[in-house]
């Protein structure tokens, strides 16, 4: 199920977790993952991110899409690029 493979992020007290890449793209200039926290066929939550890092750094920041109104225009974009995947996404 899982395109590119396997991210983890550290929270805000320091613990790792995991998410699956569903899909990427590049809008305007910056990065977005579709990720998941399931790695299996079974029903797991979806997540946006969007790389906050400079040229410059090494590592890619990724940090939740939040707003609503970035979300709405996501949505339809991704849900186009996995079309083809056994996956549903609701918004």
């Amino acid at each position: 199920m899982n395109k590119e493979g396997k991210i983890s992020m550290q929270t805000e007290d320091g613990s790792m977790v995991d998410f699956f890449v569903l899909e990427e793209t590049r809008i305007n200039g910056r990065n977005y993952l579709l990720v998941t926290d399931s790695g299996d066929e079974e029903d797991g939550e979806c997540y946006i991110l969007k790389d906050i890092s400079k040229p410059e750094e090494a590592d890619a920041v990724y940090v939740f899409v939040e707003d609503e109104e970035e979300l709405d225009c996501l949505y339809p974009i991704f849900s186009q690029l996995i079309s083809d995947m056994d996956v549903d996404l609701e918004q």
